[in-house]
């Protein structure tokens, strides 16, 4: 019985060591994901910006040109 005890101790102790391994490893990468996320956020924030900026001088040069005429 206590070599059974002594078995999953051993075992838990031992995933738990890889566990953390595999994190500290993987770490890096959710950092290099995060980044990427995080530019295409900004991406997207630019084009709509860009986007809003082109319907509103679109719609003020239409309110002018009809008021020219």
């Amino acid at each position: 019985m206590m070599r059974m005890v002594g078995m999953v101790a051993g075992t838990a102790i031992l995933g738990l060591l890889a566990l953390k391994l595999l994190g500290f490893l993987l770490l890096p990468v959710l950092g290099v994901m995060f980044g990427v996320v995080i530019f295409v956020l900004k991406i997207a924030l630019i084009a709509g910006l860009a986007y809003l900026a082109f319907r509103l001088f679109r719609r003020w040069f239409e309110e002018r040109g009809s008021e020219a005429s």
